[in-house]
């Protein structure tokens, strides 16, 4: 660690705002490309700037409690720390200012991370880290004092999608006694889990965890049941929301006439009928639509199963060729009383499991369906699902013979590896792939014991071409996101190149959404199986509660900040900016005239400046990040080049 004192000539310039600049090593991610102590050394000259210290870690409580000690003994009064990604430790630098007692946004993050040491080596490196570091000074010289904007909140939460993911978030809101409305587009509770049969890799029977689990949940007082329901307008911000909710949606509709055409009368509230879910009701005839008030929203609403394109391994070509929730779903509807699994009424002696249908596909080699982009990222829950159907066939049906294609075997959970010591126990016969070359599905002539053939180079035999006769053929299909194009439109809910919601941060904030407020549980944001679904409905669960057990919520004050003397009433800022209810012009009176002014409504304004960018008369600045503070980064940027 070094300190650079500043002389008593330029400390005396400074008296009024004193910077600290803190300068991390990393741990060698950052000084083993910057020169830190020349780093240091010219930050300690910068105008402004009292104190210039290093530290090998300035997150962590040395390097903390190092800018404590400097505030609380007066020797700065604005801090900038020069570090890894504000996404990680900004928040951590401004509760060390709070605990010094100081105001937390007298502070001023410096990336010389991600933006210098991991792009730059040697001398650019140090000079690009110069630069940013007297650019952050210079604005913190120029930092006031800031609150947080305090909104009351309405002390209720909305799930929406009753699935696993989405019955245990309602579940843990209402045992910390919040108020939960459950949303489901469908009558059934349970989501795809109820497509089930046994649970890998516990053996858990799927009827049994969810009529368990909406148990729970219909007995419970403080969640309101929502079924046939979908949202169909959102509106408000974190604390106040307002969602519009329709009844009898199309979907409702579906799916209520699926459950009238049985063939037993309507089965009772709380009754799990295979293949569709735990019962709740009848949808209503006449269509009808609510409102409803709540604090925060996690959305929970699931996937859907990779669809094959027609011709894809022989899909829709030939009638032997089925996905693995086909499999699954007529394997459960057999009693097991034959040596041999019947489909149909017809004997499987051979069974084939295509791995990796719809994931990890690679562009150039797979085909994507029109409209619809590559598959890239793994589906993670196929192979354990793959492998313990498999082991259920083997187990059940011990003369027919299972065939595993794969081009990898990724059982990553608790307890999955065992699933594939125990297929190879019970002898499941594997051949492993590369993806540039599939197995071949071909039909195998009339005159043929078995109706396909699947051909196919096994790399675990260098290469050797392997013929395989099966009677049915079973694609293990990966995991899509559910089709939500409406939620995302009305909540502007940011989208991953896969598909699938986007966290802020996969470690820092797993659960959150950028809008404050909104939360993610289960498969919407990447492809989970059953217990990883429930631990993040879990974690969603926290965090909503942690938002509205105090009553109230603290939102960053970086909106923006209307100068009624410059504000010509223009309107510009309004058409300018991307959030409904964030601006708008309202008349005031001046002089005893009317005239009409730009007005900000702090709690929705996004602070991302569109309105600064369009007001001819430099009304409006973002608190925080105000026009002057930009012009002192880029003067101390090129004073820094000049040098």
């Amino acid at each position: 660690m070094r300190e650079v004192q500043i002389d008593s000539a330029q400390q005396a310039q400074a008296e009024e705002k004193r910077v600290g600049v803190y300068i991390c090593h990393c741990g060698g991610n950052i000084s083993d490309h910057v020169d830190v102590e020349a780093l240091c050394a010219r930050a300690g000259q910068a105008p402004g700037v009292a104190v210039a210290r290093t530290h090998m870690f300035m997150c962590s409580d040395p390097g903390q409690e190092m800018i404590i000690k400097d505030l609380q003994e007066g020797k700065v009064n604005r801090v900038v720390v020069a570090s890894c990604a504000p996404s990680l430790h900004e928040s951590t630098f401004r509760g060390t200012l709070q605990r010094a007692g100081f105001n937390p946004y007298l502070y001023e993050h410096a990336n010389i991370r991600e933006q210098v040491s991991w792009v730059h080596h040697g001398r650019p490196a140090t000079e690009k880290a110069t630069a940013l570091v007297a650019a952050a000074a210079a604005k913190a010289a120029r930092l006031e004092p800031l609150e947080p904007i305090r909104m009351d909140v309405i002390r209720h939460a909305t799930v929406i999608g009753a699935g696993v993911a989405g019955l245990q978030a309602a579940l843990d809101l209402a045992s910390r006694g919040i108020p939960v409305a459950l949303i489901e587009k469908s009558p059934f509770l349970g989501g795809h889990v109820a497509k089930l049969d046994n649970i890998a890799p516990s053996n858990e029977k799927a009827s049994e965890l969810l009529t368990r689990l909406t148990r729970q949940v219909l007995d419970q007082p403080a969640i309101t049941v929502h079924t046939c329901t979908r949202v169909v307008g959102f509106a408000g911000c974190v604390g106040n929301f307002t969602l519009r909710i329709k009844v009898d949606g199309e979907q409702g509709q579906d799916e209520g006439k699926k459950l009238h055409s049985m063939p037993t009368k309507t089965p009772r509230r709380g009754v799990f009928l295979p293949q569709y879910g735990v019962v709740t009701g009848s949808c209503p005839e006449n269509p009808a639509e609510d409102s409803i008030e709540t604090g925060a929203v996690i959305l929970a609403t699931g996937f859907k199963p990779y669809q094959p394109m027609f011709g894809e391994y022989g899909y829709g070509r030939h009638p032997q060729v089925v996905t693995l929730p086909e499999a699954i779903q007529a394997l459960a509807g057999e009693n097991g009383s034959h040596p041999v699994w019947h489909w149909h009424g017809r004997p499987i002696r051979n069974l084939a499991i295509i791995h990796c249908v719809g994931s990890r596909q690679i562009p150039g080699v797979h085909e994507a369906a029109e409209g619809a982009a590559l598959n890239e990222y793994c589906s993670r829950t196929c192979c354990s699902a793959s492998l313990g159907f498999a082991n259920q066939v083997r187990e059940n049906y011990p003369v027919t013979r299972v065939f595993e294609f794969y081009r990898d075997i990724r059982t990553y959970g608790r307890g999955q590896e065992e699933l594939y010591q125990r297929a190879s126990k019970n002898r499941v016969l594997f051949f492993r792939f590369e993806a540039q070359e599939p197995p071949r599905i071909e039909s195998n002539g009339t005159g043929s014991e078995s109706p396909l053939q699947i051909t196919v180079k096994d790399t675990l035999t260098f290469g050797e071409e392997v013929q395989v006769a099966a009677d049915l053929v079973v694609l293990a299909v990966g995991m899509k996101p559910n089709g939500i194009d409406d939620l995302v439109e009305m909540m502007k809910l940011p989208v991953g190149s896969d598909g699938f919601l986007l966290e802020v941060h996969p470690k820092l904030r797993p659960v959150e959404l950028p809008n404050s407020g909104l939360l993610l549980a289960g498969t919407c944001q990447a492809p989970m199986d059953i217990g990883e679904a429930t631990n993040a409905a879990s974690a969603a669960a926290v965090k909503a509660s942690g938002l509205l057990a105090r009553g109230f919520v603290e939102l960053d004050p970086f909106v923006a900040e209307v100068n009624l003397e410059q504000c010509t009433g223009t309107g510009a800022c309004v058409v300018a900016c991307p959030r409904d209810g964030a601006l708008q012009l309202a008349e005031v009176a001046v002089n005893g005239k009317p005239f009409k002014k730009a007005q900000v409504s702090p709690a929705f304004c996004l602070g991302c400046g569109a309105c600064v960018a369009v007001c001819p008369t430099n009304a409006i600045n973002i608190k925080g990040w105000t026009l002057k503070q930009y012009e002192a980064m880029v003067d101390a940027i090129v004073a820094d080049l000049a040098a």
